[in-house]
């Protein structure tokens, strides 16, 4: 796995070339995964590959390892066996991936309602929400017909819902930054800063030896 996630750093480096990689958070950061969390359309992904491109960091979408995992694509998952027998795998696969940290890891928006998977993230990384206005999220889903969760359904009314169960469980993030029609760099600077600020007051802590 960590040589499918180097390889989609040194493309997501090539892709986004504009900006230049900055030095890594040093051992501060430790062996911690710096992991996004939020609801669907906030841009997770998007900013993620970003950030890991800029950090000189592994990115890993954790939708796509489960879909790895499972031979077949999340709305086949969700059709053939339900939502939570495929909640139950994206438990597992995410507490896999936090093990192989330091890298930046981009969750579905359902992961981190789990208590299982947020105490995972808090012992092995730090939660960055992307938190985003509905007016936002509703013109970048519409972009999409592959989320599952919004079949047969009004988007918006779906998405106002789920904002109110999810948004305040996504408030128990480590940290929280705007996802806005701006440039995907502009929030990457943003994580980053913040980032760095909170590494100032929240080291890792040092390993034991035996």
């Amino acid at each position: 796995m960590s040589d499918i996630a180097a390889h989609h750093t040194a493309q997501n480096a090539q892709d986004d070339a504009t900006p230049q990689a900055v030095a890594p958070l040093g051992p501060a950061l430790g062996r911690r995964s710096i992991v996004l969390v939020g609801i669907m359309g906030a841009g997770k992904s998007s900013v993620g590959r970003r950030l890991a491109a800029r950090l000189g960091m592994p990115f890993i979408d954790a939708d796509t390892e489960i879909e790895k995992a499972a031979d077949m694509s999340i709305p086949e998952i969700f059709a053939k066996h339900g939502e939570p027998y495929f909640r139950a795998g994206e438990t597992r696969v995410i507490a896999r991936i936090l093990d192989g940290g330091p890298q930046v890891l981009a969750t579905g928006g359902g992961a981190f309602m789990n208590a299982e998977t947020r105490a995972a993230i808090r012992t092995k990384g730090i939660s960055v929400w992307l938190r985003a206005a509905l007016e936002v999220l509703s013109k970048r889903v519409k972009r999409r017909n592959d989320r599952p969760l919004l079949k047969g359904a009004d988007p918006v009314e779906t998405l106002k819902r789920l904002m109110d169960e999810r948004y305040p469980i996504y408030a128990e993030a480590d940290l929280t930054v705007e996802s806005r029609d701006v440039p995907h760099e502009a929030i990457v600077e943003e994580v980053i800063e913040s980032l760095r600020v909170y590494l100032q007051s929240h080291p890792a802590a040092e390993e034991t030896k035996p």
